[in-house]
């Protein structure tokens, strides 16, 4: 569904992505692990066209979404959800007007259905009846559920996951991650996570790659990734100073 070829991206003179080729499997869960300011966010960003390349191509269904004009690239980026990494809920807005507001904004589904539909969706992330509480009433974890309510509100063929688990602890980050597992194989959807929590991630995923020095080191299924001989892969696993990857 999605292909990354040969994605380059600098700022400011510093290159982050030198040449990524990558392609994520329709219908799983493909896991991008790294350490931490190696451009993880970055790549993503680049799947829904949130940042365009220096160079290269990110093609969706075979379409090349980095030259596509701003009301193309609209309808494309309705086939995408996103949890962001601190859940981006808008503080003024109640939990269920949050997940309500794209419905709201891009559909002509009347308050009835637009009810039902939000209701269905905090129920199947364990908000039920939590509708009415603000964000700031919320905990973490309890954020990320309803980070994820909003982006699967529209039914995406695609989600993207920035750092899901980011600030929680060990208990609460399992839960997000189960949730995770579950919503993908209840919707279907393409998922692609980025993540440096290992190896609980790895329980969840159909496929890891490896971004290191700018470039995907290796992409496997997950249990070949975790046996993989590359020194880069284990360096990461067994979290080691010493090794190719350049430790800031």
């Amino acid at each position: 569904m999605i292909r990354v070829v040969d994605v380059h991206k600098s700022f400011g003179g510093q290159q982050v992505l030198k040449g990524v080729n990558l392609d994520f499997t329709t219908g799983k869960i493909t896991t991008i692990v790294g350490t931490s300011g190696c451009g993880k966010t970055v790549l993503l960003k680049h799947l829904n066209a949130l940042l365009l390349p220096d160079r290269g191509e990110v093609l969706v269904d075979n379409v090349d979404i980095t030259k596509l004009k701003q009301k193309e690239l609209y309808a494309m980026r309705g086939r995408f959800g996103v949890l962001f990494q601190g859940a981006a809920l808008l503080d003024s807005m109640t939990i269920f007007d949050n997940v309500a507001f794209p419905l709201r904004e891009k559909t002509k589904m009347d308050e009835a259905q637009i009810r039902k539909k939000v209701e269905e969706r905090l129920d199947q992330v364990g908000l039920e009846g939590m509708g009415y509480k603000y964000p700031a009433e919320l905990s973490g974890g309890m954020k990320k559920r309803a980070g994820l309510a909003r982006a699967l509100i529209m039914d995406p063929e695609i989600v993207l996951f920035d750092e899901p688990t980011t600030g929680l602890d060990p208990v609460l980050a399992t839960g997000i991650h189960q949730l995770i597992a579950r919503t993908q194989a209840t919707f279907g959807f393409t998922g692609v996570v980025v993540s440096h929590t290992i190896p609980q991630v790895f329980e969840i995923s159909d496929y890891v790659a490896i971004l290191a020095g700018g470039i995907i080191e290796e992409i496997k299924p997950t249990k070949e990734f975790k046996e993989s001989k590359n020194p880069v892969v284990q360096q990461f696993i067994r979290g080691e100073i010493e090794g190719p990857i350049r430790v800031l």
